[in-house]
């Protein structure tokens, strides 16, 4: 099973940041987790200008902030903690390890600007970087229950069958488990490109070849799930034909998935420059949290 013992949810004051600590208290209450409330105060200079200090009643007022976005802990064990530094994605990962922490949550929505190219530079970093799981969480997700017994109630796991999609399939195995979920752990069969402009011959048969591929996903799928995992929850395995990030946002919306959970795996450089291409994808257009293992 899962082990979450301690989770860490920057904080930017942004009006996505209230639905990702949301999240991360629900997480930690439903783990019995510690919670670290982090927010870093960008104090870079300029040529002209020395680094801006924070004064003891501005420290004070920031950390109140965040007391009052965590709500009432009652049970919680929640700490804020306030870090000035000149780079705020470095000290973000410079803490989640000096912290130990086992989960980061972040919101989709930073100070730069979720809608380009990449997540928001600190965001987009900060998921390439870490080295514990990252729930992202989207702009579009629903507020969570912060005391509802079971979090998820419809898990999507997709896998391509590299070590990073089966690392999160172990992930998503637990988590629906221990929330007796459905899981649907799927596979898309794209084309690759060298092919799409390839000319088969007369007699080929291009629906047997399609359901030959679609088929044997479908078994190494099944191949994956162990025996036990079933007697604690309902799995589903399905194999799908077409680009990845789009069949799993489909899925994903017909199955009103409320959690996905995804391993990273970068195919070039530029893949490897952000996260993996269709965890990017998928993580931008999501409309349930995206949990990214790498």
């Amino acid at each position: 099973m899962m082990t979450i013992s301690h989770i860490v949810c920057p904080v930017d004051f942004s009006e996505f940041a209230s639905n990702a600590v949301g999240h991360a208290v629900a997480m930690a209450r439903w783990y019995d987790a510690r919670l670290t409330l982090l927010h870093v105060f960008v104090n870079m200079g300029t040529m002209d200008l020395p680094p801006v200090v924070l004064g003891d009643t501005d420290r004070e007022a920031l950390l109140e902030d965040m007391r009052q976005l965590a709500g009432p802990s009652r049970d919680l064990a929640v700490e804020v903690l306030l870090r000035e530094a000149s780079d705020a994605s470095s000290e973000i990962l410079h803490q989640t390890q000096a912290l130990g922490a086992d989960l980061l949550v972040v919101g989709s929505h930073g100070r730069k600007g979720f809608e380009r190219l990449l997540l928001g530079s600190v965001t987009e970093k900060v998921i390439r970087l870490a080295t514990c799981p990252v729930m992202v969480v989207p702009r579009r997700a629903p507020e969570a229950d912060r005391t509802a017994p079971v979090l998820f109630h419809s898990v999507l796991c997709p896998v391509d069958f590299s070590e990073g999609s089966i690392s999160a399939l172990t992930y998503a195995l637990s988590i629906a488990q221990e929330s007796d979920a459905t899981l649907t752990v799927m596979h898309a069969v794209e084309v690759p490109p060298e092919l799409s402009a390839y000319m088969p011959p007369a007699d080929f048969d291009i629906e047997a070849a399609r359901g030959a591929a679609l088929n044997a996903g479908l078994e190494r799928l099944r191949d994956l799930i162990p025996d036990s995992a079933r007697t604690f929850c309902s799995i589903d395995t399905i194999a799908e034909e077409g680009t990845a990030y789009r069949q799993i946002l489909r899925v994903a919306d017909e199955r009103r998935s409320d959690l996905i959970v995804m391993g990273v795996r970068g195919r070039g450089a530029l893949d490897l420059l952000l996260f993996g291409s269709n965890t990017a994808r998928v993580t931008r257009a999501a409309a349930c949290p995206v949990l990214v293992v790498r």
